[in-house]
């Protein structure tokens, strides 16, 4: 058992070398202002969670190899560019602890940056013939842009049920884990059977991911991100939506009218966090997100053990008890 990212990614370090370079290489520029700003973004990368997923998912199954890569760095790519685009839609100055980039270089520089990465992304896959893999991630940004406007278009009315909080997050952050791990399987496999296993589990595992990142917003413990954020933004997220749902009628009236009145009121957001936490909303939605680890966690238990399988079980693990 794997305890920290480090160990996880140990069994793949070697090929996370040749990915970072495969990626740099990937949004360089002649442009001298997009390749200071490709620099940039290489120098504040994250935890390289969905390379990781890539190449371990491919390793369980065979030998990494160069479409492996390629898979990594078009994930990658994709994940950047929406980054990129996120912060500009939440007008967000930070990114990871560090100055997003349109707090740097301003929003029409920032979607130009996000439309080029995007543009990379597709560009690689084509450049390597690898249709099948266009066709996934393709189908992830189509996801993923339909639940973003679908939470918009539910946060003015704060009508978001379990049904339709799962489809978005489904969309918005399961699409795209699902789609580094399908990527990665498609790199060493076309098994109609594996590659359904490999995307179901990808979509437990995000779902689970997703979920954390609601409660971590409630704990204070999100990077990059003010305290309560969702709450402020009027989202409904899990905790908030179970937590309404235990109430009475009448307290839930209270409790979303007051937020869609005046959501950045500190009373408001005290009281809603209040709220949350005594009608066991952020209890139940451990619930939740342990059962959707459990579920990837049976599906992994279908594959050949080894060491990259070994990996992933712990990247399960470690998703759902992060602290950032």
């Amino acid at each position: 058992m794997f305890n920290t990212l480090d160990e996880i990614k140990g069994p793949v370090s070697q090929e996370l070398k040749r990915f970072d370079k495969h990626f740099r290489e990937a949004i360089a520029s002649r442009v001298s202002l997009l390749d200071k700003i490709s620099y940039y973004i290489v120098k504040t990368k994250g935890k390289q969670f969905r390379p990781i997923i890539t190449l371990l998912s491919a390793k369980m199954l065979g030998d990494v190899n160069d479409n492996t890569l390629t898979a990594a760095t078009m994930v990658e790519l994709l994940h950047t560019a929406t980054l990129v685009h996120d912060d500009v839609v939440d007008d967000s100055d930070q990114r990871r602890g560090f100055f997003s980039i349109n707090a740097l270089w301003k929003n029409k520089i920032a979607v130009l940056v996000g439309d080029y990465l995007l543009s990379r992304g597709l560009l690689v896959a084509l450049d390597r013939d690898r249709f099948d893999m266009l066709k996934v991630l393709s189908k992830a940004v189509t996801d993923m842009s339909e639940a973003e406007l679908l939470q918009l278009e539910k946060a003015r009315r704060l009508d978001i049920d379990e049904e339709v909080y799962f489809e978005i997050i489904r969309k918005k952050t399961a699409s795209l884990i699902a789609a580094a791990v399908s990527c990665g399987a498609l790199s060493i496999t076309s098994d109609p059977d594996v590659l359904e296993r490999m995307h179901r589990f990808g979509m437990e595992l995000g779902t689970a991911f997703q979920i954390k990142d609601d409660l971590m917003d409630l704990s204070g413990h999100s990077i990059g991100k003010p305290l309560i954020n969702d709450i402020k933004e009027k989202k409904m997220t899990l905790p908030l939506i179970l937590s309404l749902k235990n109430a009475g009628p009448s307290e839930s009236k209270r409790v979303v009218q007051r937020i869609r009145s005046d959501s950045l009121d500190k009373n408001v957001i005290a009281d809603t966090v209040k709220f949350i936490f005594q009608h066991q909303g952020v209890d139940q939605a451990i619930e939740r997100m342990n059962w959707h680890r459990d579920q990837a966690l049976s599906l992994l238990s279908t594959f050949p053990s080894n060491e990259a399988r070994h990996a992933l079980e712990s990247l399960c693990r470690f998703v759902t008890e992060r602290e950032k």
